[in-house]
C-alpha cells in the first residue's frame, strides 16, 4: 500500500511515425479502447487518489478530448507538451494542482503497466528519492566499430522502463536545469542534479508500443491476462 500522495504525469507526445497510419499510436485502439485510455486507467486503479496530468502535442488536444468523451475514463487534466520530452515533463509538473509527495512520470504508450510495478517503484522512491524500473536484456548485443562490430557484455546492461518515480522536490529541482540533448529520460535529468537513482526490477510485459508488431504483442498479453482473471474468478466461486 502506498501511503504517500502521488501526482502522475503521462507523456504522450509522440507522432507515432514508426507505427504507420495517420493516427498517432497513443490514440489507436487496443482491444476496446485507445492505448492512452488503458494507461490512464492503470494508474487510476493503482493510485485511486492521484492527480493525473496527460501531456499531448497542442495540435492533438482537441482530438483527444473528442476521442476520450466516447469512453468512461478516469478524471485527468490535459496540457500541451513541448518540442522535447524534457519540456513536456516540465509542463506537466507546472500543471499539477496538488502538492504530492511523489511524482510518477509514465510513457503514454505503455498501457500494460501493472499495479504491482507501480507500487514497487513507488515504495523504492519513498526510500531513495528516485527510482526507475529496469529489465535484463534477453538478446545479445554488439557495438558497431570502424572495423565491423564487437560483442558487448549484456550482464552490465539494463533496459529502462517507466514509470519513473521521484520525490516531488527532487524532480522539480532537477527540471530547473537547462535542457541538454543528452537527457534521454527523467532519470538522466535527475542524475545530472546529483541524485542517485535506484533500480527496481521491471516487467517484460510492460511493453512500450513503438511498431505495428507491438500492437499484436500487447493484445496477446491483454487476452492472456483476461483469461487468467476469468479463471481465478471461477475458482473463487
Amino acid at each position: 500500500m502506498i501511503e504517500q500522495s502521488v501526482g502522475v504525469i503521462i507523456v504522450a507526445g509522440g507522432s507515432g511515425v514508426r507505427c504507420g497510419g495517420f493516427v498517432p499510436k497513443q490514440f489507436r485502439i487496443l482491444g476496446t479502447k485507445p492505448v492512452l485510455a488503458h494507461t490512464i486507467e492503470r494508474f487510476r486503479e493503482a493510485l485511486p487518489t492521484a492527480e493525473i496530468v496527460v501531456v499531448l502535442p497542442e495540435e492533438h488536444i482537441d482530438f483527444w478530448k473528442d476521442l476520450a468523451a466516447r469512453f468512461s475514463l478516469p478524471k485527468h487534466e490535459v496540457v500541451a507538451g513541448g518540442k522535447e520530452r524534457f519540456f513536456s515533463v516540465k509542463n506537466g509538473l507546472a500543471a499539477l494542482q496538488t502538492d504530492p509527495e511523489l511524482v510518477a512520470v509514465q510513457d503514454g504508450v505503455r498501457p500494460l503497466v501493472s499495479e504491482a510495478l507501480i507500487e514497487r517503484v513507488s515504495l523504492a522512491a519513498v526510500k531513495s528519492g528516485a527510482a526507475i524500473p529496469v529489465v535484463r536484456p534477453a538478446d545479445s548485443f554488439r557495438r558497431l566499430t570502424e572495423g565491423g562490430s564487437e560483442i558487448v557484455d549484456r550482464s552490465a546492461l539494463r533496459g529502462v522502463q517507466t514509470p519513473q518515480i521521484f520525490r516531488q522536490e527532487i524532480l522539480r529541482r532537477a527540471y530547473g536545469a537547462e535542457f541538454d540533448p543528452s537527457f534521454t529520460d527523467d532519470a538522466s535529468v535527475v542524475e545530472r542534479s546529483g541524485v542517485e537513482v535506484a533500480l527496481v526490477e521491471g516487467e517484460r510485459t510492460n511493453l512500450k508500443i513503438t511498431t505495428p508488431e507491438d500492437f499484436l504483442l500487447a493484445r496477446g498479453i491483454q487476452l492472456a491476462r483476461e483469461e487468467e482473471a476469468e479463471a481465478a474468478q471461477e475458482e473463487n466461486q
